[in-house]
């Protein structure tokens, strides 16, 4: 008899059809030939503390680090259903003449039926259906072209090693700062990704509450009704110191370029121009091309849906995963935005069952699909190619199933449309040795954009970027009168995270780019998994570490106290939790040892063990009280939009005014508790800490030992508030 184990029942219903197994059993289907069983996602764990030694079960520092020198698995819990689906399998797989391991297509669905088998002392051969969809034609094809057990040998050490180091650091660490730093016998959850994911938000947090913003102005003036934007030049003189301040390197963005630093400059140059003729002095035109977005990852998708519709990455994880299991979209757990070159001879067919697009997919029907590099490419595919849907026709979708499947299939359908024609426009003029700039685009064959022509962008960027701007026809050399004008300005702090933008600075270990090219280039040190990250995002909500503002990530009074806490960079680095991430990437491929890795591991929790119990501080951290939290949990489940009066940055209203006269605007709330007002605040003292200081405005809130204090003390700031 052949079992066959999959991770869900609805999955073995989907494979027991097409194998023809219709006899339904206790806790399997048989038929055949065939026994379809299943485990409900994980059955099995690595085993707690205690059971491996009793001097573990209580907490204590004198029993870290907690090393075991063979780690163990068990079942989970102790559900009765568990244990009931686990003694099945096992009688299965003892009784078996072959298992066919039918689990997700991953590492995390490997590892998960790997526990199982070993758990139930399987000895029987064993092979891998290994499929990205659960159509009917898909897993026929699957069962077909089994593969052996042992060539996924290396995506199991690579899970395996990524389970044990999680244990390792997760174990010993949340330990070990809940004792050395917790109190009320709260626990301070500390992990290998959760923590530097954490630290990313309230290092950009922090980074807000410090800001000072600066006043500068810019010149511009109009002509023939169009706006030019004046090029005030540097001189070499500061060219030369700049590139010295930095090392030698030259400035990429805007070379040369300075803005005008007080009102008095810039009042200077209207009068200097306002009386003088503006003269064209270029006219340039440059023809190009826009390529279709790339298909969908499942972080690009996360993205896009928190971007489109605010949706958490943890929604969208299962409403791709639902899609999947519908049998309208393939696997969803992957990090690749290409398809291999054998999925191409299927886009006809898979064109042809989105009859709910048929408006969009006519103009490619009876034409030879074009097959670009930039779409089909077998060196960017390992495991799963992009998430595509497959042609099954998409019924019965929730509404918000239906808008990312809208998505999906969109992509999709625009990969094959022509390329967009645009043309480039940029018209330079000149007053009294002044230059002005203004660039036009104009959309001259839509191509692929047609397929988006439903959407309405959702920021004003979007909208600067991808947005027509036809010009005038200037020629070179006409001249007349124009209308300068002056425009103050501040410099903005960077902006809070938002799920989108943390999952991008998750993908590429805290690196911000916009470059499809170098985001792949970085992804392979990003920090944690593309399944993972919105698990790892869910977990600092429910630990009280982050809440959310509208779409912003906020890190509460607790989170920031705690990254502050910790000196370990190896804890909170994103780099560095990348390289780790890297590592466990090279076990997969084969080209690094996983031994190897769970040394470097084990040293480096020994490490930061000896480093936090050579801290003879006596600082504590405090959790947020339950009531807090549940009111957090609440507003980041049905965020509000509020209104409330905020100052904007000060007007200079007289020459020899050091700030000038606030003046007060009316816009939706800050999106940091860090510019609140302290006056503002509840009465709760801990939620003072990592607001900015109402002394010297510069520092931020920190606790001490035995009162409140600035983090510019040793700047000379005087604030202090004892403990109530």
């Amino acid at each position: 008899m052949i079992v066959c184990i999959a991770e869900k029942p609805s999955v073995a219903r989907d494979i027991a059809e097409v194998l023809g197994a219709h006899t339904r059993k206790e806790g399997y289907i048989e038929g055949n030939g065939y026994q379809v069983t299943w485990t409900f996602g994980h059955l099995c764990t690595l085993k707690e503390p205690h059971e491996y030694t009793p001097n573990w079960k209580s907490w204590s520092l004198g029993s870290l680090p907690m090393i075991p020198p063979r780690f163990g698995i068990k079942l989970i819990g102790h559900d009765p259903g568990i244990e009931k689906q686990f003694h099945i399998i096992e009688q299965l797989m003892q009784n078996a003449d072959e298992i066919i391991n039918c689990g997700d297509a991953g590492q995390e669905g490997e590892l998960i039926q790997r526990w199982v088998m070993q758990k139930a002392g399987a000895r029987c051969p064993v092979r891998r259906l290994w499929i990205s969809s659960l159509t009917e034609e898909a897993i026929r094809e699957g069962f077909s072209k089994l593969k052996d057990q042992s060539d996924f040998q290396s995506l199991y050490e690579a899970g395996l090693s990524r389970a044990i180091g999680d244990w390792l650091l997760g174990m010993n660490a949340t330990r070990l700062y809940t004792i050395k730093y917790g109190q009320n016998k709260q626990v301070l959850s500390i992990g290998r990704v959760q923590t530097p994911t954490l630290a990313l938000i309230v290092n950009r947090q922090l980074e807000i509450a410090n800001f000072q913003p600066k006043q500068y102005w810019e010149l511009k003036t109009n002509y023939r009704d169009t706006t030019f934007s004046a090029l005030i030049r540097k001189s070499d003189e500061e060219i030369a110191a700049e590139e010295e301040k930095n090392g030698g390197k030259k400035k990429i963005d805007n070379p040369g370029i300075d803005p005008i630093a007080n009102r008095e400059e810039g009042e200077a140059l209207v009068q200097r121009i306002k009386d003088l003729p503006f003269v064209v002095t270029s006219v340039g035109k440059k023809d190009g091309k826009e390529y279709a977005p790339r298909l969908f990852d499942l972080t690009s998708l996360q993205v896009e849906c928190n971007k489109k519709f605010a949706y958490s990455a943890d929604e969208t994880l299962k409403l791709i995963q639902s899609l999947y299991e519908k049998k309208v979209a393939t696997y969803p757990r992957v990090d690749t935005t290409f398809l291999s070159d054998d999925i191409y001879p299927k886009c006809p067919g898979i064109l042809k069952g989105l009859r709910d697009y048929e408006v969009l997919t006519a103009p490619l029907n009876g034409s030879t699909l074009p097959k670009s590099k930039k779409v089909f490419d077998n060196s960017k595919v390992t495991d799963h190619h992009a998430i595509i849907p497959t042609g099954v026709y998409a019924q019965n979708l929730t509404d918000m199933e239906r808008r990312v499947y809208d998505l999906i299939a969109r992509r999709f359908i625009a990969v094959f449309y022509p390329d967009c024609k645009i043309s480039t426009t940029t018209v330079m003029g000149e007053v009294d040795k002044i230059e002005f700039k203004v660039t036009g685009k104009q959309i001259l064959e839509p191509g692929w954009r047609v397929v988006f022509a439903k959407d309405v962008k959702d920021t004003t960027e979007e909208k600067d970027d991808d947005d027509e701007n036809v010009l005038p026809a200037f020629a070179k050399g006409e001249s007349g009168p124009h209308i300068p004008d002056l425009n103050e300005k501040w410099t903005q702090p960077p902006r809070p995270f938002t799920e989108a933008t943390l999952l991008r600075a998750m993908e590429t270990a805290g690196k911000l780019v916009d470059n499809d090219e170098l985001r792949d280039a970085l992804k392979e040190n990003g920090i944690g998994r593309p399944s993972t990250r919105a698990a790892i995002i869910e977990t600092l909500f429910k630990r009280n570490y982050i809440r959310k503002e509208r779409k912003n990530l906020i890190a509460t009074p607790t989170g920031v106290e705690l990254v502050q806490l910790i000196h370990e960079e190896l804890l909170k680095s994103a780099e560095l939790t990348g390289i780790w991430e890297k590592k466990l990437r090279e076990i997969e491929k084969k080209t690094y040892d996983a031994r190897q890795f769970l040394e470097e591991l084990k040293q480096m929790v020994s490490e930061i063990v000896m480093s936090v119990l050579s801290d003879n501080t006596n600082r504590r951290i405090t959790i947020q009280d339950a009531v807090a939290a549940k009111t957090e949990e609440k507003a980041k489940k049905e965020p509000k939009k509020r209104e409330r009066k905020v100052s904007t940055p000060p007007k200079e209203k007289k020459k020899n005014s050091e700030a000038g006269e606030s003046k007060e605007a009316k816009t939706e709330v800050s999106p940091s508790p860090v510019a609140t007002p302290i006056s503002s605040l509840n009465n709760t003292p801990d939620s003072l800490v990592g607001q900015p200081c109402p002394v010297c405005g510069k520092g931020i809130i920190i606790k001490g030992k035995t009162a409140y204090g600035c983090s510019e003390w040793k700047n000379g700031c005087t604030y202090r508030k004892t403990f109530e």
